[in-house]
């Protein structure tokens, strides 16, 4: 069976009108793939909060506290999962991804990455059509504009395994 072709979609904070928007976004993703996810982490070393961000300011600085008083032993943790089943973890992620060097959520099958912060910079999706339907339909279902360059991406067919380098950005 032929794997369904996938959507890159870029999501840097910058590229929204207010930083809340692009955790609005998440948010909707993480609730509609909810059924599709495996791990969802990121890595707690050095969180800093994006200087955009406006709403939730206080709230986000008490997580990025917390995690940093936080200590496993005489090391830290290297990565830092939350349960999308729970409400408060997802809304916490939201908010702390993009305050993450590195931010991951992956399928279900773990090969597939479907979102991810590197660096603090850089945000992607990747959605495989039926999903990126499924988001699509409920973003504007909840009266969220889809971003211009998000509407006019196009989807590609992945490469077989064989010919799939090593990890790659």
């Amino acid at each position: 069976m032929a794997e369904e072709a996938v959507t890159t979609l870029h999501a840097e904070l910058a590229l929204f009108g207010r930083v809340e928007e692009g955790f609005a976004l998440l948010e909707v993703f993480l609730e509609v793939a909810r059924g599709r996810l495996g791990a969802v982490v990121l890595d707690p070393v050095g969180l800093r909060m994006p200087g955009e961000m406006t709403d939730d300011r206080t709230l986000v600085q008490k997580l990025i506290d917390e995690i940093e008083q936080e200590s496993v032993g005489k090391a830290r943790v290297a990565e830092r999962e939350y349960d999308m089943d729970d409400e408060q973890a997802r809304w916490d992620f939201v908010r702390l991804a993009y305050s993450s060097n590195q931010a991951t959520v992956w399928s279900r099958r773990q090969r597939t990455t479907y979102f991810e912060v590197s660096g603090r910079e850089r945000a992607t999706y990747w959605l495989p059509d039926s999903l990126k339907a499924e988001y699509f339909a409920a973003l504007s279902g909840r009266g969220w504009a889809i971003p211009e360059g998000w509407l006019t991406a196009v989807a590609r067919q992945p490469k077989p395994w064989w010919k799939r380098g090593s990890w790659s950005g």
